[in-house]
């Protein structure tokens, strides 16, 4: 790449009407895609870009796409298709802000799901036309849009829009141009599929690539945490209780798990908003505005729904489900570190084959992910109120009002004191949020190695009655305390509740941590038996039951023996 290329905008030439706009955006030098791509499409080259998003690949199409615009012609001289709507709205935009001071671009976004009159009424004088391939397909099925003056077509993220099967709908629309079009062609991966349309449809292309490696992870903070199983979504809501992010962006695999997860974040006081495409695109289109304007600071989205989401003040990325694959968790932590800003991306894995696969991905872009441990209740109260006494010092190195002072002294005549004052205060602007989640213990502890272990028991509010088995019960304990199942001992289920032995030493901390578990999908409380004047008993040395005892009476409930117990499952379980 010739140098010159590197020293800023200006060393391009853009019109004096463009560059003021690109100033006026904050823009001071190309990125590496825009140094190469802008020269050769000006030359009238057809481009392969191979660059993932948060590169600037949009201004790196569209600068030479609006220089070469014919605003004397009413026709469509420009076609850009893009895999979502999110990303054509996207791209619309930024070409409204590069050509603010450039009278007669006239851009247009067709995409599904918004009213077809208001796209044919535009239509009618755009010159530069960004849309779904599937709404351009109704456009020109219905000849509301004509591509016989096409100059430029433009293909953004088309592996992205290979994967969603819109192969058929692109390839009929670059037919339905000229056939001395130019055409720019952009994509992440370069699997078999995109080389066919590039043989098909462009001529001698000139390839230009990024280095992975300095795509979006400069400026991004690497993270994970690992979790026992089913303790995902505390983890996700104490991170969010630490940080407390203004804007942060949680990617789940699944359009069921943003749902399920967006509604347990709302029973727990976020403003969370779920963004998939299951939403109609007037519902969106009000998410992301919720979002881009702040009044939501969570957006819980899936990887395809979040395709073109560019807000530049993202905090925080959480990746609640590993990333199918590398261009994903790219694209994911990409939403943060924009323009030079800072960011940080913390994934959330359960187990060590999920910490296995991230490293893979992480050893892949060859960057760095740290561990960090999950932050506790007490750990979120001592942040609080660190950033509530550094916003009282604010107010303090400032200018008090007088009204403050009067009401202060009106308080102390009647007696109070100025600690209590002060006290009141902070209370009624600062009330300390209950925080209603067991802390993640992420090391756990084996007991009884040396054979001698005392029990004590547990009783959780569930039985048969909701078909508890012992190993509903053994699952929830592991996943949320530092016992394995090894560790467990007797089982004694009933009609509605059961009886677990778990260690004498852990068995404070067992309680603690099953607060708010689910058994059976169903929330249990768990507490500690009341052993009423009977001996404790060693592994190994509980009562024997005989044989007349087991015939003449049946069993009040079922059981189980872990590792330790020294029962069999067919022997008698006495009730509580």
């Amino acid at each position: 790449m010739n140098e010159e290329m590197k020293t800023g905008f200006q060393e391009l030439g853009l019109r004096k009407e463009l560059q003021r706009a690109v100033e006026d955006m904050g823009f001071v030098e190309p990125t590496d895609i825009q140094a190469q791509a802008i020269p050769l499409i000006r030359r009238g080259r057809d481009v392969i870009g191979r660059s993932q998003t948060g590169t600037g690949k949009t201004m790196a199409f569209a600068i030479p796409a609006v220089e070469m615009i014919n605003t004397r012609e009413s026709t469509v001289q420009v076609i850009i298709m893009c895999p979502t709507r999110e990303l054509a709205l996207q791209c619309g935009e930024e070409i409204r802000r590069l050509t603010r001071f450039t009278p007669g671009i006239r851009p247009v976004e067709v995409y599904g799901g918004a009213p077809m009159d208001r796209q044919i009424t535009r239509l009618k004088r755009a010159n530069i036309v960004i849309g779904t391939p599937g709404r351009i397909m109704d456009h020109l099925r219905r000849r509301t849009l004509r591509l016989d003056h096409i100059r430029l077509a433009v293909l953004d993220e088309a592996d992205e829009m290979l994967s969603m099967g819109f192969k058929e709908d692109m390839e009929t629309i670059l037919r339905e141009t000229p056939e001395n079009r130019q055409t720019v062609l952009f994509s992440a991966t370069m699997p078999p599929s995109i080389m066919a349309i590039t043989e098909e449809f462009q001529r001698e292309p000139q390839l230009v690539e990024t280095a992975g490696k300095q795509i979006t992870l400069d400026n991004i903070v690497q993270q994970y945490v690992e979790v026992p199983m089913g303790r995902k979504t505390d983890a996700l809501k104490l991170l969010l209780y630490y940080y407390e992010p203004s804007l942060c962006m949680v990617f789940c695999n699944t359009k069921k798990m943003a749902d399920e997860l967006t509604e347990e974040l709302k029973k727990s006081g976020f403003n969370a908003e779920a963004l998939h495409g299951d939403l109609k695109q007037s519902q969106r289109t009000a998410v992301m505005d919720k979002f881009r304007y702040g009044s939501t600071s969570v957006l819980v989205a899936t990887d395809v729904a979040a395709r073109g989401i560019d807000v530049s003040d993202v905090e925080y990325v959480f990746n609640y489900d590993i990333p199918q694959n590398n261009e994903y968790y790219v694209h994911r932590i990409g939403r943060t570190g924009r323009i030079g800003k800072d960011g940080t991306s913390v994934t959330i894995c359960s187990g060590r084959r999920q910490v296995s696969e991230l490293r893979g991905i992480v050893r892949e872009l060859k960057c760095t992910v740290t561990e960090i441990p999950v932050p506790t209740g007490e750990q979120i109260r001592s942040r609080s109120s660190e950033k509530y006494a550094e916003q009282v010092q604010t107010v303090l190195n400032g200018q008090l009002h007088t009204e403050s002072y009067q009401l202060v002294e009106m308080l102390l005549s009647e007696g109070y004191s100025l600690y209590d004052i002060a006290a009141a205060a902070l209370q009624m602007n600062f009330s300390e949020q209950e925080i209603q989640i067991a802390d993640i213990r992420q090391e756990r502890r084996q007991f009884g190695k040396d054979g001698q272990v005392d029990y004590s028991r547990i009783v959780l509010d569930i039985g048969r009655s909701s078909h508890a088995a012992p190993n509903h019960l053994v699952a929830s304990i592991t996943e949320r305390s530092i016992l394995h199942g090894a560790d467990i001992g007797k089982i004694e289920i009933y009609d509605d509740y059961s009886v677990v032995s778990v260690p004498t030493a852990a068995v404070d901390e067992v309680v603690d941590q099953m607060y708010g578990a689910k058994v059976c999908g169903r929330p249990v409380k768990t507490r500690i038996f009341e052993e009423k004047s009977r001996p404790s008993r060693q592994n190994g040395q509980r009562r024997q039951q005989t044989a007349r005892q087991d015939r003449s009476r049946k069993p009040s409930g079922r059981g189980y023996a872990g590792k330790n117990t020294g029962l069999h499952r067919s022997q008698r379980r006495k009730g509580v």
